[in-house]
């Protein structure tokens, strides 16, 4: 949900003010010489100077906060970039993968600011954002249904253009409006239209890539290996992603949407949730039924489990599908609302019924929050007895833990687990998201909130995927590596690697070799070249 302007400004004042880290603990010569190199490598025509913020510019703070989403990497003490370079035009990306070369800086590349370990504006040695938010041009052609979409464009300006020019067009993506297109295709990618039309990355048919030569190259250039790669590999590893090129796909002019509440006060909770484990992979690809556990009550002592809907249809025949199949769930007309495809995303997001699309223009995220998520797979239903313990795990950490469990089946199943980088299809049942919140009155005890994420997945253990125990890339979590290194060799990137890629990592290795052998492109959890 929103939050109120006030809280918008509070919000926003916590976070502005700090001291810049990372620049004090550079030479200053080292920011000397890269900026200077900018400008040497700067068209005529396309002039860098606009582009450039540093310390000492006004506007650097506001431009390094506003796309910072987890507040727990806006504090003092995060280090900061030398500089934040928010490109134009290619040349500037062209320009920062030079300079930043040349002086042996760390680039970080930025579209949204979504990234969970906030591994696109923060290091722990001296870098440099190359921020995309100016590139977010989007151009739909409807006679090939196919879209260009620049990697800076976030998906509610995405959903938005695409709704402006037909209302039986969307595209399967996240259900978060201010996210970054770069960084949610090139993780993976999904939202509620996943078990009609799979990831979004399954739906991707182009791209634009700049690797370490400043040459842009599209599909045929870059070869199918690399396009393979970056389409769930993770485009970091390889390069900047200037822009993707979408297959539209088709929904009705009118779907449903619902959600149900469940209590653990009501009796009879685990027997609800057992069956949908039972049933929702199953139920047609037309239906997406998410289920939200949560703590509530003054001493979030209940359970709830809310299941959220999303219906590529009329309400009379969903109603139908889940008297058959599900008529635990109680679904009847009154929790059930018809609208078009666009303002189910209005809906998913939070936004208040009767609210314009015009929302989904707004960049600025006013949700901010100190955040820890965590992932997992279910290929087995988890046993009642499982689910009481899950319940009870919560109640016991103090009701700080989310659970989202997002149902596969569907068009996942019908696709080869090597198709994209994710092996996550057939026989899968949910990827479940573990999230923790936490806000500003509480941050002296961000230490205790850490651990209890950490505990909750460990009590996880025996009802997830094992040898490995596999994780989703969009929710990047540090946690699960054996360290935290911009230079991890290959025995070293297994640990994470195997978790999110299994049997792809290997050949994702063979692609970074090939293409980035220095290991220009990297973060904490990259994908290594062999040499390194």
């Amino acid at each position: 949900m929103a939050l109120n302007y006030f809280s918008m400004v509070l919000i926003s004042t916590l976070v502005l003010p700090f001291l810049p880290a990372a620049w004090a603990q550079a030479k200053p010569s080292v920011s000397r010489v890269f900026v200077q190199c900018l400008h040497r490598n700067s068209l005529p025509s396309h002039p860098i100077s606009q582009a450039i913020y540093t310390p000492e510019n006004s506007s650097y703070v506001e431009n390094l906060n506003i796309y910072a989403r987890n507040l727990r990497f806006c504090k003092r003490d995060t280090p900061k970039p030398l500089a934040i370079i928010a490109a134009m035009h290619e040349s500037h990306v062209r320009a920062a993968i030079m300079c930043c070369n040349k002086t042996n800086l760390l680039m970080r590349v930025r579209s949204g600011g979504h990234d969970y370990e906030g591994l696109s504006y923060t290091a722990n040695m001296p870098f440099v954002i190359l921020d995309m938010f100016n590139l977010r041009s989007i151009d739909i052609d409807l006679e090939q249904d196919t879209a260009w979409v620049e990697s800076g464009a976030l998906l509610g300006e995405l959903y938005y253009r695409i709704a402006s020019m037909s209302s039986t067009r969307a595209f399967p993506a996240g259900v978060c409006p201010t996210v970054g297109v770069g960084g949610h295709f090139s993780g993976g990618g999904y939202g509620t239209l996943i078990r009609k039309y799979g990831l979004s990355v399954d739906n991707i048919v182009d791209a634009k890539i700049m690797g370490l030569d400043g040459i842009v190259k599209d599909r045929k250039a870059m070869g199918e290996d690399l396009f393979w790669a970056i389409r769930g590999g993770g485009g970091a590893s390889f390069g900047v992603i200037l822009s993707w090129k979408l297959k539209l796909v088709q929904v009705p002019e009118t779907v449903t949407v619902f959600v149900v509440d469940k209590t653990t006060e009501q009796g009879g909770l685990a027997d609800i949730v057992y069956k949908y484990q039972n049933v929702v992979t199953k139920l047609p690809k037309d239906l997406f039924l998410r289920m939200e556990l949560s703590t509530i009550g003054e001493n979030k002592k209940t359970i709830k489990a809310s299941f959220i809907g999303f219906f590529l249809g009329k309400t009379k025949e969903l109603l139908e599908l889940t008297k058959n199949n599900f008529p635990e769930l109680g679904l009847d007309q009154h929790y059930c609302t018809e609208m078009k495809w666009i303002e189910s995303v209005l809906y998913w997001d939070g936004i208040p019924k009767g609210a314009s699309i015009n929302v989904l223009l707004e960049r600025v995220w006013h949700n901010k929050s100190y955040t820890k998520s965590k992932s997992d797979f279910i290929k087995n239903i988890v046993p009642k007895q499982g689910l009481e313990f899950i319940f009870a795990k919560m109640v016991q950490l103090g009701g700080d833990i989310v659970m989202q469990w997002n149902p596969y089946g569907g068009r996942m199943d019908e696709i080869s687990e090597n198709a994209v980088p994710l092996p996550q299809r057939a026989g899968y049942l949910f990827k479940i998201q573990h999230i923790l919140y936490w806000y500003e009155s509480r941050e002296s005890h961000a230490d205790k909130y850490m651990n209890e994420s950490r505990q909750f997945y460990e009590s996880m253990a025996p009802y997830v995927t094992r040898f490995p125990r596999e994780a989703f890339l969009n929710y990047r979590d540090l946690d699960i590596g054996e360290n935290a290194l911009c230079n991890s060799s290959y025995t070293e990137a297994k640990s994470y690697g195997l978790k999110y890629f299994k049997g792809n990592f290997d050949r994702l290795v063979q692609v970074k070799t090939r293409v980035d052998p220095t290991n220009f492109f990297r973060n904490e959890q990259s994908i290594p070249p062999l040499l390194v």
